[in-house]
């Protein structure tokens, strides 16, 4: 199966499984909560993270799955292909606004972002693809982020990362013309590969940043651990930084 044909099958899966969850928004949703109140977790994270999950089991049973709501492996190693899922992204905005969060996949081949899905299921926008396929939204082919620097746009950031000047990121947000707090890594990537924001900084999960990661490696964008160090999906939560490349530098003051 070629990179294009593995895409349009997974396109179809995510859109099969963002009509399933408009239809679980008509219903109460059940929320529980995992660390804290602020971290939660409902039947449809789960329940789309298992339809995800056995598609995949189903026609790549060699493959590797690490998903937020644990149904996939155990990873020790990058080799091979994996999938690193967040079936529900925003849950906090998805329980509290029934908006703005998004579905997401980003598949690895040996450590390698190779294609990249993020779905905001309620505006029914749609970004997908990678460098051999290019990068579609709504099939529309996306060009090359506009290389702007720190000043010259709207930066993304984490709101606890700002409140507390964790890594001087208040400092940097601030030399921005604006800041956003989305409560979504999802919509924040999809804002700067369609480059309404010059940046997103924040501190995520594999499964936040994987499929971002591979839509924007095509489109002039740099990712990083927030020390600039290369972030890794072995490493569970890290900071992270998504930026143009004068952004990026204005930020490392490369």
């Amino acid at each position: 199966m070629t990179r294009l044909e593995l895409m349009d099958q997974v396109v179809s899966w995510v859109n099969e499984a963002a009509e399933d969850v408009k239809e679980k928004l008509k219903s109460p949703v059940l929320v529980e909560e995992k660390s804290n109140r602020h971290d939660l977790v409902t039947n449809v994270d789960k329940e789309t993270e298992l339809f995800l999950v056995e598609k995949i089991r189903k026609a790549y049973p060699d493959d590797l799955i690490l998903g937020e709501e644990g149904l996939g492996d155990s990873l020790t190693s990058t080799s091979g292909r994996i999938w690193v899922i967040d079936p529900i992204d925003g849950t906090l905005n998805f329980v509290k606004q029934q908006e703005n969060f998004c579905i997401m996949i980003g598949i690895f081949e040996d450590n390698e972002p190779v294609l990249g899905f993020i779905y905001d299921v309620i505006k029914d926008e749609f970004a997908y693809g990678g460098k051999e396929t290019g990068v579609f939204l709504n099939g529309e082919l996306l060009e090359p982020v506009e290389n702007i620097g720190l000043r010259d746009g709207l930066i993304g950031v984490n709101g606890g990362m700002f409140a507390r000047n964790t890594l001087n990121a208040q400092d940097i947000a601030l030399q921005a013309v604006g800041i956003r707090m989305l409560g979504c890594a999802g919509l924040d990537f999809l804002n700067v590969i369609r480059g309404k924001q010059n940046a997103y900084i924040s501190n995520l999960a594999p499964w936040d940043f994987a499929a971002g990661i591979a839509l924007s490696e095509s489109l002039g964008l740099i990712s990083s651990k927030f020390d600039g160090s290369p972030y890794s999906i072995l490493d569970g939560r890290q900071y992270f930084i998504i930026a143009t490349e004068k952004t990026y530098a204005d930020i490392f003051k490369k």
